[in-house]
């Protein structure tokens, strides 16, 4: 079973990634409202949510693809707000979208050589692309084939790899599981929980698989339209009852759907 430790998670000034009042929109839609959040250096942090919360949209507006209307986004103490994604990648920050996005016409290898292109240093990029192999190692048997013909699980796991080509200090990981098998699902996360531990790299993970999400993370956000309406450890989400009937399945008594959070107020 995928476990960490749990992190206590405080108010400092030393926080990795911090969101404050952030709020953006598509065109007239507004997609997240006042997101306030923080992960702190060296841990998994999730946003948990249904399809169409908004979690999407908070990773979207910290690398930059998104701009946001109001609030702030900073990263390791710059501010990072609405800035270019390409600089957010240089200060150390990697997406891995939703749906993967790998190229399809070029080989694994080369894939994994897109990731690192802000490198100069040629012998941490090999070092790098060695240990990536070691992490998944169907990717080291398939580098010369192109990228477009590899599965879906294989394709999650080279959007990760090529992320991890960057020697990013923050990896910003969107639904992970999309798509995928239980099993294939399993190793996906065990392997980012590797990759926590062995490299110290900071993760944000959002993802409907809310199980596994509890599992790999130790502190956790839960996002109802575009609202954070509940944070805590995951040790003690996992123990809410909101969090068992509504994303753990777990249902007690009563009929869901006469069961809301705005009526229980439990987040507060």
């Amino acid at each position: 079973m995928i476990s960490v430790a749990e992190v206590p998670h405080t108010t400092t000034t030393q926080a990795m990634l911090k969101l404050l009042n952030v709020e953006s929109a598509y065109g007239p839609i507004k997609a997240i409202r006042g997101v306030s959040l923080q992960v702190e250096r060296g841990q998994i942090a999730t946003v948990l949510g249904s399809n169409g919360a908004g979690k999407s949209t908070i990773l979207k507006t910290i690398s930059g693809i998104l701009d946001p209307r109001k609030g702030s986004v900073e990263f390791k103490g710059t501010d990072i707000t609405a800035r270019d994604p390409a600089f957010i990648v240089q200060q150390g920050l990697s997406h891995v979208p939703e749906g993967r996005e790998v190229f399809p016409l070029l080989s694994v290898r080369d894939n994994l050589l897109m990731g690192a292109y802000t490198r100069k240093d040629r012998d941490g990029v090999a070092r790098d692309m060695e240990q990536v192999f070691g992490y998944f190692p169907i990717l080291k048997e398939r580098a010369a084939q192109d990228a477009g013909l590899l599965s879906g699980g294989q394709q999650q796991m080279l959007a990760i790899s090529r992320a991890l080509m960057a020697n990013p200090d923050l990896i910003l990981l969107d639904e992970p599981s999309l798509g995928l098998s239980p099993k294939l699902t399993k190793e996906i996360f065990e392997i980012v929980v590797r990759i926590n531990r062995e490299r110290g790299t900071t993760i944000l993970l959002v993802e409907q698989n809310a199980n596994m999400a509890l599992n790999a993370s130790d502190y956790g956000y839960v996002l109802e339209n575009g609202r954070i309406v509940m944070e805590d450890t995951c040790a003690k989400l996992r123990e809410k009852d909101d969090i068992k009937e509504f994303y753990l399945g777990m249902k007690e008594t009563g009929v869901r759907g006469e069961r809301r959070w705005k009526k229980k107020k439990t987040w507060r």
